[in-house]
């Protein structure tokens, strides 16, 4: 790679190459270098997500963009899911009785453990008052 940056660099310097936008210099890229392993970035991509503040059905969404085509299935998929919500619904998840056993199920519990999170901390503001 490095040779081709060096290339690619001195042809713009002398001015052989000539690119009118950023669009046609990341095709070229492509084309010399191909759109790389799909699986292997959207394995990273879910290892990288994290709900943070969003919603959950907002970070539901993300995952599963994420998810499809990653290789991951049940109980990794389920692994990767739980650890990158927000950790007070994690715990409230991992402390119900029967467990969910599948990603869809994780998926319902967590949207209906987060709005009832989110309603609780707007009521402990509004009583604050």
């Amino acid at each position: 790679m490095d040779v081709w940056k060096e290339n690619i660099l001195e042809d713009l310097e002398v001015e052989l190459l000539e690119y009118k936008t950023v669009g046609e210099f990341l095709m070229d890229i492509r084309k010399e270098f191909g759109e790389g392993d799909k699986e292997s970035t959207k394995v990273a991509e879910l290892k990288r997500l994290e709900q943070g503040g969003r919603m959950m059905e907002e970070y539901i969404q993300e995952f599963k963009r994420a998810a499809r085509g990653s290789s991951y299935e049940r109980c990794i998929l389920i692994e990767e899911f739980k650890w990158n919500i927000n950790s007070t619904i994690r715990r409230r998840l991992m402390e119900v009785e029967c467990q969910p056993s599948s990603i869809e199920q994780w998926q319902e519990w967590a949207i209906i453990l987060d709005r009832n999170w989110r309603e609780s901390r707007r009521e402990k503001k509004r009583l604050r008052r």
